[in-house]
């Protein structure tokens, strides 16, 4: 019994979904077709008790449709509280015609975008609305069971979406959270190097400072800018960070560079051919974007290796001008169905939150002809969002 009740508690306390869309160009095209629906039904259908009420009460229902995914209770609750009080006061069945069945689509929008406490508030709603249908005698004692396994899988149905869309978020959070690491790490091996850099001049100015002043102005000027650009490290590297982590966890490897690109040339004697080339002035590019670009074209290559089917060759370009740094990864394999799918993968995933936290973007997709394509463009200054 107890834990029953802990069960019941945990699905009352449940909330909403996050990010409901709200409404759709398909949720006035499903209204649309359903009042087409309505209408033919009406006016073709001569078994119909109440067919010129059923069919004005279906059509004034109908937009209630379009509340389904923001409030999906009171979507819920104006057709079905409406039909059983007609059903009462009157002996009208005004939920008759067959059009009627779009109270599945609430039923199921409800458990899949309500709250924990609002889906148990309409499933005792909905059958309330069956019993009240067979008082009225609408509904005859035998198909209740029939009724109730429509309402459940419905209801099934939605959690069911539900479910499958919170454990695709608890994915994609994971893969956030892990290149959020990832980039937190190349910062602070970048702040590392900054302070070490700081500190061998503090003492070659100590050195200089009695025998050469300007040799120690110089050597305070170049501690100065490296203490600027360890500041804005570490502001990036505040922003990122999202749990504590032990130091002997992080990682010892030197942090990549746009010069390592060129070593992706090298990899492997088989496959498709790497071929890179880097344009523009990379001096003074912070290491954090440098470590990014990298990341992103291994990954990019990666995947065409991986996944690019017939490939030959796989072109890595790097440009570089005063504002940004761009990268484009592209190879001649097939565009089949499995690399355009919808849902990113996870390595693509990775490498938009990459360049999506230092004020970037990235992309992928199909070329017109053959192959696919992975642009990314960062800012020069390597600006966190």
């Amino acid at each position: 019994m107890r834990d029953v009740h802990g069960l019941l508690r945990s699905v009352w306390d449940e909330p909403r979904p996050p990010h409901a869309p709200r409404r759709l160009w398909r949720d006035w095209l499903l209204v649309g077709l359903l009042a087409v629906a309505v209408v033919l039904e009406g006016a073709l259908r001569t078994d119909l008790q109440w067919r010129p009420f059923s069919a004005i009460f279906a059509a004034v229902m109908l937009p209630t449709l379009l509340w389904r995914r923001t409030r999906p209770l009171l979507a819920l609750a104006v057709p079905v509280v409406t039909s059983s009080v007609i059903q009462l006061l009157t002996g009208a069945d005004p939920a008759e015609m067959s059009a009627s069945a779009y109270l599945l689509i609430l039923l199921y929008a409800l458990s899949r975008w309500g709250s924990g406490r609002e889906a148990l508030l309409g499933l005792g709603l909905i059958s309330a609305a069956i019993v009240s249908a067979v008082v009225a005698g609408h509904i005859v004692s035998a198909d209740i069971v029939g009724a109730f396994t429509v309402v459940f899988a419905a209801f099934a149905l939605g959690g069911t979406f539900r479910y499958r869309a919170r454990a695709r978020m608890r994915e994609l959070d994971q893969v956030k959270l892990l290149e959020r690491e990832q980039l937190a790490r190349d910062l602070h091996d970048t702040v590392a190097h900054h302070v070490s850099a700081m500190a061998i001049r503090a003492q070659a100015g100590i050195a200089t400072a009695a025998s050469s002043p300007d040799a120690a102005v110089d050597a305070l000027r170049v501690i100065e800018a490296e203490a600027s650009r360890t500041l804005t490290e570490m502001r990036a590297m505040v922003r990122l960070l999202r749990r504590d982590q032990p130091p002997e966890q992080a990682e010892l490897a030197p942090n990549p560079h746009l010069d390592d690109l060129r070593q992706l040339a090298g990899q492997t004697r088989v496959g498709p051919s790497v071929n890179v080339e880097i344009d523009g002035d990379l001096d003074g590019v912070p290491a954090s974007v440098g470590a990014a670009i990298y990341r992103i074209a291994q990954e990019s290559v990666t995947n065409a290796r991986r996944h690019a089917k017939h490939a030959t060759r796989i072109e890595v370009r790097v440009a570089a001008d005063d504002t940004s740094v761009r990268l484009r990864v592209s190879d001649d394999g097939d565009s089949t169905a499995a690399r355009t799918a919808v849902t990113p993968g996870y390595g693509l995933l990775g490498m938009i939150e990459r360049a999506d936290l230092l004020g970037g973007t990235c992309e992928a997709g199909p070329n017109p002809g053959r192959g696919w394509t992975v642009t990314a463009e960062l800012p020069r200054t390597g600006a966190a969002t």
